[in-house]
């Protein structure tokens, strides 16, 4: 690769808008040193998570070796040991979790909706397929976890009554924890798949639910996505290579120019040809090609689709690769006919969370998970 060009002062500015601030502030590991992967995997770090402590977990319970220990073990106590009241030594009094039902303050109300879940779903099983990390315990440790979760539906939920059927879905949590307490949490699960494996018509239970919410559900109708400056157009992001990957600097590029400024072509330089995709209510996508109809079915829904980063992170080197975690936000009226069916003109906030894995230079597979059920409920309330 070449050395990187000298970036214009104007490229700087527009790198400046769409940067988020606390990415310089945390370390990224360039290694894997300490993964999930080096660990063997949940089910040899459960029976063996050793002794030494392999980096600095100021503030944390010695028993902790390092920040995927420390994830791994509270979600198996908690959830499949049902030790329910563990939250409250390792989530913040305060906690923010913000998830596909919206905002939830309060250690008590995590309380809460995990006894719901867990009497929905008695002998839930909670598997770990990645964990993105980045930061320290000065600032923080920043983690994204990727789960796939199993369990019969034995128990009432707040979808009805049990239908005795098995399910089997993912969900990704991003958290921030600090001395041993997560204090701020941003967490999907696959609502939308949950409720068609459950047996229920997925748009009447989204109608169902959001006629009965009236906050987080319904979008202001007072907005104006901020894709185009003014009259103007949406500026181009041209990412030049350099000797080592920048990957802020892909990502975003990419990013942008596919979804605000609809140059999906850029497909075929940012995504390898034999890319995969695994996405929200069970969808999985081989190649650019079926890739992109996904993305032009979005911009034809949603015709003034904005989009943002709203946080990034990631682990690696340009030879093992890089894993990242990339939190993200788009807000659109629906005035298009697309997967949601007729125009109904109401605006719509969309938020995710998409981890990708890197390799030369190109994304070779990624994992996005968005709050669908929650966009149903948009569109379909009365």
């Amino acid at each position: 690769m070449t050395n990187k060009k000298k970036e214009p002062e104007s490229r700087k500015v527009e790198r400046a808008h769409l940067q988020r601030p606390n990415e310089e502030l945390r370390t990224m590991p360039s290694d894997y040193t300490i993964s999930l992967e080096t660990r063997g995997g949940t089910d040899r770090l459960l029976v063996n998570p050793g002794s030494d402590r392999m980096q600095s977990m100021r503030g944390f319970e010695d028993t902790y070796v390092d920040i995927i220990d420390y994830i791994v073990r509270i979600t198996h106590r908690i959830w499949e040991e049902k030790d329910i009241g563990y939250i409250y030594d390792t989530y913040k009094h305060n906690s923010l979790v913000v998830d596909g039902f919206g905002l939830q303050y309060g250690r008590d109300k995590i309380v809460a909706d995990t006894v719901h879940t867990i009497n929905a779903f008695p002998n839930i099983r909670l598997y770990a397929d990645e964990i993105v990390w980045a930061g320290d315990d000065k600032v923080g440790f920043h983690t994204s976890h990727r789960t796939v979760i199993k369990g019969d539906n034995t128990g009432f939920s707040r979808y009805g009554p049990p239908t005795g059927r098995r399910i089997e879905l993912w969900c990704i949590a991003n958290c921030i924890a600090l001395e041993n307490e997560i204090f701020k949490e941003w967490v999907l699960y696959d609502n939308a798949d949950l409720v068609r494996q459950l047996g229920f018509d997925l748009r009447e239970m989204a109608r169902n639910i959001g006629n009965q919410r009236k906050d987080g559900s319904v979008v202001s109708t007072s907005f104006e996505p901020e894709r185009l400056p003014g009259q103007g157009k949406p500026a181009y992001l041209s990412y030049q290579p350099g000797q080592s990957l920048d990957v802020s600097d892909f990502l975003h590029s990419i990013y942008h120019n596919i979804l605000n400024r609809r140059m999906l072509r850029t497909l075929k330089e940012s995504h390898a040809p034999n890319f995969h995709t695994l996405s929200s209510n069970g969808r999985r996508f081989y190649g650019r090609n079926q890739y992109q109809a996904f993305l032009l079915s979005l911009l034809a829904t949603f015709p003034d689709l904005a989009f943002q980063i709203d946080d990034l992170y990631w682990m690696g080197n340009d030879n093992d690769g890089y894993r990242t975690a990339m939190r993200w936000s788009i807000v659109g009226r629906h005035d298009g006919w697309g997967i949601y069916g007729p125009p109904t003109g109401r605006p719509v906030h969309m938020w995710g969370i998409t981890q990708h894995d890197i390799r030369d230079g190109r994304i070779i597979q990624e994992w996005m998970l968005f709050n669908e059920f929650a966009v149903m409920q948009q569109i379909y309330r009365d």
